[in-house]
């Protein structure tokens, strides 16, 4: 397997508040946001700190890469970023240079959507294009259904479950969430099927919390709903928030299947935003730890590149 790589795209994040106004241009490809949208999201990262988006992405390449050699293969792993450095253009010309001919490439978005998985192959298939020699590359579509990915969300729900339903003296719900996209961007047209994404995050929710029978009840709703014209999927986390409370629960626990790791979807959708929210209900709300540096889930990812792998290497 010389001269073979893994390749993982992520959504990328500026390291700075600063930063915002030109990682936010690359988002909508170059169309201008108004003003106050952009002061908004400057203030939701001012108030985190700090997206560590980047940082745990390359710490789970590092394990993924641990992982494949520890089968005996010795297999350099890359991570490119659609929206921010390292860039995925910029990564495509590395591994040329490093000398890469053929790559696994996976997207850490498990549930496949136009979106963003779509959008992702779109920029690795420029990129490659871009190369003189060109770069072979088996793409991985989605692996909403993974076990390994099933059980590392598992592992993550059943201490953080069994902690609050103890402190709360019974057992609680479970909302599963992933990010909202525009209605229309799955909606089946002329000539291209339904986009698989919506279903796909429902499947990833309902085999995990099939991993934990004990779960009384357990919900799902789409967050993070943007800005832009239209209708976008739901139902929204608030809704279902008022939902739960309205059924008579004081505490829920909500897990975000579509995402890989911390960032300021979570940390501050989830953590301030849907926290509070859900306190003027009086409900508290807490979530497991996010995967991050989830061994399950590099294992996942290594067999995954593995299969990629093979199949670029059949006659």
């Amino acid at each position: 397997m010389a001269n073979q790589a893994v390749l993982l795209l992520a959504h990328g994040t500026p390291e700075t508040v600063e930063q915002i106004p030109e990682y936010l241009r690359n988002v909508t490809g170059g169309r201008p946001l108004p003003p106050e949208v952009v002061e908004e999201i400057q203030r939701r990262y001012a108030l985190i700190g700090h997206s560590p988006l980047t940082e745990i992405t390359l710490e789970q390449a590092r394990m993924v890469e641990a992982e494949l050699a520890s089968g005996g293969e010795s297999i350099p792993v890359y991570v490119g970023m659609r929206n921010w450095r390292p860039y995925i253009a910029d990564v495509v010309r590395q591994m040329r240079a490093d000398g890469v001919e053929a790559a696994a490439v996976l997207c850490l978005a498990p549930q496949n959507s136009r979106t963003s998985v779509g959008l992702y192959r779109r920029d690795l298939e420029t990129a490659v294009a871009a190369e003189v020699s060109g770069l072979r590359i088996d793409f991985t579509e989605g692996w909403a259904q993974h076990p390994l990915l099933i059980a590392a969300f598992a592992e993550r729900l059943r201490p953080a479950w069994s902690k609050l339903t103890t402190e709360t003296g019974a057992p609680v719900p479970v909302l599963f969430t992933a990010h909202s996209v525009p209605t229309r961007t799955i909606q089946a047209s002329e000539g291209q099927p339904a986009d698989p994404y919506a279903e796909e995050a429902r499947r990833t929710a309902e085999l995990v919390a099939a991993q934990m029978p004990e779960i009384p009840q357990w919900f799902f709703a789409f967050q993070s709903q943007g800005a832009s014209g239209g209708p976008w999927l739901g139902p929204t986390v608030e809704e279902t928030l008022e939902s739960i409370a309205a059924s008579g629960a004081k505490a829920v626990l909500l897990q975000p299947i579509g995402f890989l790791c911390d960032h300021v979807e979570i940390l501050y959708d989830v953590d301030i935003l849907f926290r509070e929210f859900a306190k003027t209900l009086n409900l508290r709300l807490e979530r497991p730890e996010s995967l991050n540096a989830s061994i399950p889930l590099a294992k996942a990812i290594a067999d995954l590149a593995r299969q990629g792998l093979k199949r670029l290497n059949r006659p």
